[in-house]
């Protein structure tokens, strides 16, 4: 069986039109995201009342009167802030949970199609055993059911990132609590409060990875939590080719972070010398190629485990000729070792021949 982490990067390179469409619709939503959250922070400041006192205050251009002025603006705020923090965040929510399922549909249609042709094209001449009873056939349409499916576990992914985010602030809550205002441990609460966010990143990322390994078996008409019972047991039939695929995109994207984060250094460390906005756009191309390899090795991880799902698995090899075995010898009896009976035994025996 050919390795399913290269078989990922092979669709990825092959077709890079499954990277590109991942893309699209990811950053159309950011995009969208990004302009939502801009207009309502101008609408939220459009709210807040300024009086001339505290324009005079902000022109000052003191840090001291500047604070103050935005102190006395922001009073009395926070409630709206929370509500418009609230409905853009609902708002999010739903887009991310419609376009998301139905570019995650697009993309796995693509995928399945791709490796279909793969498996008929292919010149071995091994017999195809399907390595999943999960598998279809080489015509994948588009259903209802499916984008439905796909909908209700993106809703889910939402429920656990929200649960992720009220987990973190009980921790602050909780690190907080460790270090009062008459016994200050600073340290302590400092340590309380990463554990505290490391647990709960690890929990959170163990269940969206689970979701997310859940969304290629959505295809066969099942439900939500019908994907998410064959997911388990397809880990569970192929856990060290999951994990082995995971793994290597894994460190492929580390290694990206790493090699993005060092490239974003050479444009800060010239911001002294050439132009703000050139910084700028230089760090923003760095981030947009970064998040782009990104989206890439993320369909590339996919195919991975599409291809485990639906690619060809080895066939048993032949049983070898075998080879023919001594039979055991049986221990001798003890009380039939010699038959007296047998003539030759008995002329043996000090009788004399006659004649």
């Amino acid at each position: 069986m050919r390795s399913p982490t290269l078989e990922g990067f092979r669709a990825i390179f092959h077709q890079p039109s499954l990277g590109l469409a991942e893309i699209s619709w990811r950053w159309s939503f950011g995009s969208a995201a990004i302009a939502l959250l801009f207009f309502s922070f101008l609408e939220y400041l459009d709210t807040l009342p300024v009086t001339k006192g505290e324009i005079f205050l902000l022109r000052s251009r003191q840090p001291a009167l500047v604070s103050q002025a935005l102190a006395h603006i922001l009073r009395g705020s926070g409630l709206r802030a929370a509500a418009a923090l609230i409905v853009a965040g609902f708002a999010l929510a739903l887009g991310w949970i419609v376009i998301s399922s139905l570019g995650r549909a697009a993309s796995l249609k693509a995928l399945r199609e791709y490796f279909q042709i793969q498996i008929e094209s292919s010149s071995i001449e091994l017999p195809v055993v399907s390595s999943s009873p999960y598998a279809v056939g080489p015509e994948i349409r588009l259903k209802k059911q499916w984008v439905r499916s796909l909908m209700g576990l993106n809703s889910l992914r939402v429920a656990a990132a929200l649960a992720a985010a009220v987990g973190c602030i009980g921790a602050l809550v909780l690190a907080g609590a460790a270090s009062p205002d008459k016994d200050p441990s600073p340290g302590s609460a400092m340590l309380i409060f990463l554990t505290l966010v490391m647990l709960v990143a690890l929990a959170w990322n163990g269940v969206n990875w689970a979701l997310s390994l859940a969304s290629i078996f959505t295809a066969q008409e099942r439900d939500t939590f019908s994907a998410l019972t064959a997911a388990v047991d397809f880990y569970r039939r192929h856990t060290g080719p999951v994990l082995a695929a995971g793994t290597w995109f894994g460190l492929a994207h580390v290694v990206i972070f790493f090699v993005a984060t060092s490239v974003v250094a050479f444009p800060l460390a010239l911001a002294g010398f050439l132009p703000a906005g050139m910084v700028l756009g230089g760090v923003l191309l760095v981030t947009l190629l970064y998040f782009a390899v990104a989206d890439f090795l993320h369909v590339g991880r996919l195919a991975a485990y599409i291809y485990i799902l639906e690619g060809p698995e080895r066939p048993p090899t032949p049983l070898q000729e075998a080879v023919p075995l001594r039979p055991a010898r049986m221990p001798p009896k003890e009380e039939a070792a010699v038959d007296r009976d047998e003539l030759i035994l008995s002329d043996a025996s000090g009788a004399p021949p006659s004649g």
